[in-house]
């Protein structure tokens, strides 16, 4: 069972940016507040969440992620479906559904990408969130209905105006299989093609020969 990462930031109303001071003494915290995910419409991209199936996700994500402190962000979306600490720069912590839409609240982090987006919105430039998913897509009534859809991130991004089907062109050339204990694995087509077209017969000569060839060009280079 293949799924493909997908992004969507909603086509909703703008962010607020919240300024949270305790005491004098300690550092202000800023939070992002808005609408994270959508279900339910025909959204930019031609897709179409099911409702039921998000809610039950966002809820898995509440109780794995958002209630354990580890539902982090990045700058931007990566080309991988994982996340990478070293590059968070805020934390989700809430998620609430308000009819068709979730509403989210981030707390922007104190790590160095976490000080850029800090930096980006106390100078006002304007970001939002988009979501980070992997999910399979299903054609039926001229759109994309999103099929077994599984959060794995919501990322604090610039909205450009630009087509979003340019950075879902990367992505979603990588795919995902889901394995036995629940984890996902990456894959490419063209390694799987490559391997469908390796010789059935005496693999294990012909995969020796390669690795000498392999060996005997680096020796080369050496040399």
């Amino acid at each position: 069972m293949a799924f493909k990462l997908l992004v969507e930031k909603p086509d909703l109303h703008e962010f607020e940016y919240i300024l949270e001071e305790k005491n004098d003494k300690s550092e202000p915290k800023l939070f992002v507040s808005g609408p994270y995910m959508q279900f339910g419409e025909k959204n930019r991209n031609g897709r179409i969440y099911e409702g039921d199936e998000m809610c039950k996700e966002v809820a898995r994500y509440t109780e794995e992620m958002i209630n354990q402190k580890r539902a982090l962000g990045e700058l931007n979306h990566p080309t991988s479906a994982e996340v990478n600490p070293e590059k968070a720069c805020h934390m989700v912590t809430e998620l609430k559904q308000n009819g068709n839409v979730f509403h989210g609240k981030s707390q922007v982090l104190s790590t160095p990408v976490g000080n850029i987006m800090r930096s980006l919105i106390m100078d006002g430039v304007k970001l939002g969130m988009s979501s980070r998913a992997l999910g399979q897509l299903e054609e039926k009534d001229d759109a994309n209905y999103d099929k077994e859809r599984r959060p794995e991130a919501t990322d604090c991004v610039a909205d450009p105006n630009v087509p979003k089907a340019i950075v879902n062109g990367i992505l979603e050339r990588k795919q995902y299989v889901l394995s036995q204990d629940g984890s996902f694995s990456e894959t490419y087509d063209n390694f799987e093609s490559g391997i469908r077209d390796l010789p059935r017969k005496d693999l294990d000569t012909y995969l020796k020969e390669q690795i000498c060839s392999f060996l005997n060009k680096i020796n080369r280079v050496l040399d």
